[in-house]
């Protein structure tokens, strides 16, 4: 699978858990072997404007991680046009999914996911989509976003039981019918994490619905890094919803 990455990740542009100096290399040093990583490129201001109001852009601009928003705004970009031909994931930094059109919180600036979804309609390239937000907290930016347009579905995983998380997933699965299937992938549920409710395998299994769906409905899919912090097993998650996406 191609995983769009860029090395200026690496850098630690706050103070916040997002941007832990090696919380990219313990991702990187268990899926290097495995996977193609493709360069990430920054976003444009107009693809920025397509999700977010200019008094919030500018308001980003001026921050020195702009930078690293920018890319990871890009990267995402990257990873859904290549989600329409195959799956792909998107290794980027900042998260996306606390910011909203006008402000934004929870380690997070630019929203990853709506600027790669309204890009993808923007184009032409896809009608409908869904997004799957398995992250331990509700993606409030995305929803504040991309929850009043009626072509796209939006679904938070709120369960904080294994079973019935795992449930709620299948399910939705069964009956999405977009052309394109995203996955906000926050691993802050890991049992080992803040969340202590997923295993290491359960994301292989969410990954392998992901892919069955987009299959089904054929159409695509990908996924973009939001939370996860315990550095000990997020390499591990990371590449277990890989295999699950790419059909390992």
């Amino acid at each position: 699978m191609k995983v769009i990455f860029h090395n200026d990740f690496y850098q630690v542009y706050t103070s916040d858990p997002a941007a832990e100096a090696g919380r990219m290399e313990a991702v990187t040093e268990v899926i290097k072997n495995r996977v193609d990583f493709v360069q990430a490129k920054p976003a444009s201001e107009a693809d920025l404007l397509a999700a977010h109001t200019p008094f919030h852009v500018e308001s980003i601009k001026n921050r020195a991680l702009y930078h690293h928003a920018l890319l990871a705004a890009g990267g995402a970009i990257q990873t859904a046009t290549l989600g329409l031909v195959e799956p792909a994931f998107g290794l980027i930094r900042p998260p996306g999914h606390h910011a909203s059109s006008n402000s934004c919180w929870g380690f997070c600036y630019f929203n990853n996911m709506a600027i790669a979804l309204e890009r993808l309609k923007r184009t032409e390239s896809i009608q409908t989509a869904y997004v799957l937000d398995i992250d331990l907290h509700y993606g409030d930016g995305t929803v504040n976003i991309l929850g009043s347009q009626d072509w796209v579905v939006i679904h938070n995983v709120s369960s904080y039981d294994r079973r019935s998380y795992l449930e709620d997933v299948a399910r939705e699965m069964e009956r999405c019918e977009a052309d394109m299937i995203s996955i906000s992938a926050g691993f802050d549920n890991h049992e080992r994490d803040w969340g202590g409710t997923l295993k290491t395998e359960d994301y292989t299994e969410i990954g392998r619905l992901v892919r069955q769906a987009a299959e089904r409905n054929k159409g695509g899919c990908f996924a973009i890094l939001e939370g996860g912090y315990n550095h000990q097993v997020l390499g591990q998650n990371v590449m277990a919803l890989i295999e699950g996406l790419s059909g390992e």
